[in-house]
């Protein structure tokens, strides 16, 4: 059983899953943004942005906190995508319903559930080969 967290770590955890919901929010606000002289070209540049910052949280939470505890940022970032995006403040639908929202999902939490499989992988103590 691992020991458990301490203060400092407890905090970490608090500001990396504060980080997710903070991000969450801009990815999924600023995701209908569109460039050009009549607004006609759609700029999704928050999918890149979760695409590089949600494994990272992840990945940070894996090396300060604890490995086990890591699916923590990536949990918080789904549940404010999907509650913000599909219930909105006053009830609005704010995620886009177009390629715009898959690319947002796909390429943020993707990326953040392969590094959280491999640090969960790394977290699980070796075992023998005790069959053979």
């Amino acid at each position: 059983m691992a020991a458990p967290l301490t203060r400092a770590q407890w905090l970490l955890l608090l500001l990396l899953a504060f980080d997710a919901v903070l991000l969450a929010l801009l990815e999924v606000f600023f995701l209908p943004l569109r460039v050009g002289s009549l607004g006609e070209i759609p700029l999704p540049v928050t999918a890149l942005v979760g695409a590089v910052t949600t494994p990272w949280l992840v990945l940070t939470t894996a090396k300060l906190v604890r490995p086990g505890l890591s699916f923590v940022p990536l949990a918080v970032w789904v549940i404010v995508v999907f509650v913000i995006g599909l219930t909105g403040p006053g009830g609005d639908l704010v995620l886009v319903q177009d390629w715009r929202a898959l690319l947002l999902l796909g390429g943020s939490a993707l990326p953040a559930a392969l590094v959280l499989g491999g640090g969960l992988g790394r977290a699980a103590p070796a075992k023998g080969s005790g069959r053979g």
